[in-house]
């Protein structure tokens, strides 16, 4: 069952070393997303769901790497021979839970881009029943289209997209995310919309779950949202 959740997005320059000189603009996304991650801890089965090129459970040797973003890091620090790597929302996931300590067990699972909601929705079905209490760190940025200077331009359509979102993982309202439309999330670049789905259908059938919302940002023309849920309580940030 699921017990608790973050929702955190995964831009590169989330890692202050990434971001150089502008990493102070991300400090308060990045203190939010330390919060969030800090919740998850106890949980017997810790999960990391984030958008990748197929949907997939990547195995325990996977690892993270900044090193194709121009940053050497990696984790492992050695890898082991053959080891596949992580896409960019898992990485960004791991180096997280790296932060507050919680990366020993965690498991990684891939969940295709472009994969329909039904689907993403029985995949969080199935996480959900892994076995005792889960957790799951979610990974996804809101629309890339809020202001002209955003990597996908002006949309209008963004800024509602992005606040329909935000009050969905501030209620832990599932239903809200689950209805996300796969084309309009497409159209105005939201990469978290199946991680997000994925979410929604894990928590389905969790009675008593609360939402806090920890950030609701676009600093640089893309929504990123910072979000806890908990069996436990919580309120709307």
């Amino acid at each position: 069952m699921l017990v608790a959740a973050a929702v955190c997005p995964h831009p590169p320059i989330l890692v202050p070393e990434m971001a150089g000189e502008a990493a102070p603009e991300l400090d308060g996304v990045r203190a939010a997303c330390d919060r969030a991650v800090e919740r998850l801890a106890g949980a017997g089965a810790l999960f990391v769901v984030g958008g990748g090129m197929e949907t997939r459970l990547y195995g325990p040797g996977a690892y993270a790497s900044l090193r194709p973003y121009g940053f050497d890091w990696t984790s492992p620090a050695e890898p082991e021979d053959g080891a596949e790597e992580l896409p960019l929302s898992l990485t960004i996931g791991r180096w997280l839970l790296e932060r507050r300590g919680l990366a020993a067990g965690a498991r990684y699972q891939a969940v295709a881009s472009d994969a329909d909601p039904d689907a993403c929705l029985k995949l969080g079905q199935e996480l959900a029943k892994a076995g005792g209490d889960v957790a799951l760190l979610v990974m996804g940025d809101g629309s890339a289209c809020r202001s002209e200077k955003a990597p996908g331009y002006l949309d209008v359509r963004a800024r509602p997209y992005d606040d329909g979102v935000a009050r969905a993982l501030g209620y832990a309202d599932t239903a809200a995310l689950a209805a996300l439309d796969p084309v309009v999330s497409q159209e105005v670049q939201a990469a978290g919309r199946a991680a997000w789905q994925v979410l929604a259908g894990a928590a389905g059938g969790t009675a008593g779950l609360t939402g806090e919302l920890l950030a609701d940002e676009a600093p640089y023309g893309v929504g990123y949202f910072v979000a806890a849920w908990s069996r436990s309580g919580g309120r709307r940030g």
